[in-house]
């Protein structure tokens, strides 16, 4: 099944019109993460530098992905009609790759085992939870989204965006990082250890970060008051009470 948005998204990015270049492009992808996931593994061998390294990685992987934004211009000058696909593989692919290192990383970073009681058997039961609502709600909004607009290609190319009617933008203003970021909390309790749980405590302040000085800086650009607006109803990642129902529904319907 091809995901909405590919064949616009080809248009931009012409190895996708290949099987060669669309493999060059997913060994590219899985190399970044590899050697991120290879980091891990060697300094984890380091007890002190586990959760230190966490935190390192997901920030620069946010570092290398503001890049993406903060060259749109500069990237335009210089390459013309190929300004998305370069920035794309030059600063999008390799922070996705140290971001979803680091949320990967979370489900066996070592670390201090905590103590034991009633609270035990419930961290990675919740743990679960959060990881199969994040991977639904991911999933859900990938499908609803589609590759163009979860490759950010409307940065780069405004006047192509199509409108997305789905009720989940009433619920949560982010569900893509909304799911991300129930994974990694989830992946962060199964694990279960002391800095697991620290940096479950600790990402949603980075994601948080990372929408308000980057992505939402260039949605308020695009869209000006009525985004600033949508910033005041709606929560970034986690819905209010009374729009549970709706959230559930849309995991389950997509609409």
């Amino acid at each position: 099944m091809k995901l909405k948005g590919t064949d616009i998204l080809a248009q931009h990015i012409p190895e996708l019109n290949s099987a060669g270049g669309r493999t060059r492009l997913a060994l590219y992808a899985a190399f970044l993460f590899g050697m991120v996931a290879a980091y891990f593994v060697a300094t984890d061998q380091i007890p002190t530098w586990s959760i230190d390294s966490q935190i390192v990685v997901m920030a620069l992987g946010f570092l290398v992905l503001s890049l993406f934004f903060s060259r749109k211009q500069a990237y335009k000058q210089k390459y013309g009609q190929l300004a998305y696909r370069n920035a794309f593989v030059h600063y999008a692919i390799p922070g996705l790759a140290l971001v979803f290192g680091a949320v990967a990383h979370a489900g066996y970073m070592n670390g201090p085992i905590i103590p034991t009681g009633w609270w035990s058997p419930l961290l990675p039961a919740f743990g679960w939870v959060m990881l199969i609502v994040g991977g639904a709600l991911w999933i859900r909004s990938a499908l609803v989204f589609g590759a163009d607009n979860l490759t950010l290609l409307y940065v780069y190319h405004p006047e192509e965006s199509r409108i997305v009617n789905t009720s989940i933008y009433g619920i949560l203003r982010h569900p893509v990082y909304a799911g991300v970021l129930r994974v990694c909390i989830g992946l962060a309790l199964i694990n279960g250890n002391a800095n697991a749980i620290a940096f479950a405590i600790l990402a949603p302040l980075g994601f948080s970060g990372w929408i308000r000085l980057v992505e939402e800086k260039e949605l308020i650009e695009r869209f000006g008051e009525s985004y600033l607006e949508h910033r005041r109803r709606v929560p970034a990642f986690w819905p209010r009470l009374q729009h549970f129902p709706a959230f559930f529904k849309f995991l389950r319907s997509g609409k």
